[in-house]
């Protein structure tokens, strides 16, 4: 089944929601949230879905990051970003333990932000800690997209979006993105904003 996905300005998206114990884990209700949420995920399409973004107020997320999305990038591209294809997986109660101090930006969207995307500065490599679908506690060593990614969802975790990260002047719809944008360094997209503020 799949899930409707609230938009920004939904007050739950701005909130902190709670932990799962270990009992909420493993029951058939949790694992019956997180089905639906790769369903919906996988529909919209997406690389990751935090529960609030489906109006439920739980520290749970999916990610997963398909090769068939890699398409639409050329192999420098996805080099630069250090993205490779992610296996589906869930994050329950995730803690980023330590975080790079080499800062990345690329351009980052949302699926409660749909239509838009801007360019976000993210941390190139994460530690997270979390409890998976089976209460287990984990540990994941993230760098480039994955890590980006991970971000990403725990701020949603924390009631973040990222347009409150990103650089504004950068702001585009997807359309403007994929037709003006795509093939531009970030480093260019830059230098030529900086340039149009001086002017």
């Amino acid at each position: 089944m799949r899930l409707q996905i609230v938009q920004a300005g939904e007050e739950i998206l701005r909130v902190q929601p709670r932990q799962l114990s270990r009992e909420e884990i493993l029951s058939e209700k949790t694992r019956e949230l997180i089905e639906h949420m790769k369903e919906t995920m996988r529909y919209a399409p997406g690389v990751g879905l935090a529960a609030p973004q489906v109006g439920i107020s739980l520290q749970l997320a999916v990610i997963e990051d398909r090769e068939e999305y890699h398409k639409k990038l050329t192999a420098e591209q996805l080099t630069e970003r250090q993205r490779q294809p992610l296996p589906f997986h869930v994050i329950i109660n995730p803690r980023i333990i330590s975080i790079d101090s080499t800062n990345v930006e690329f351009f980052e969207g949302c699926l409660s932000v749909s239509g838009y995307s801007a360019i976000v500065s993210r941390a190139r490599a994460v530690t997270v800690e979390y409890m998976n679908e089976s209460a287990e506690t984990k540990k994941v060593h993230a760098i480039g997209w994955y890590a980006r990614i991970l971000q990403h969802e725990i701020d949603h975790l924390a009631g973040i979006l990222y347009v409150d990260r990103m650089e504004a002047r950068t702001l585009t719809t997807l359309d403007n993105l994929d037709r003006v944008w795509k093939n531009v360094r970030v480093s260019d997209l830059q230098a030529r904003l900086r340039s149009s503020r001086s002017d």
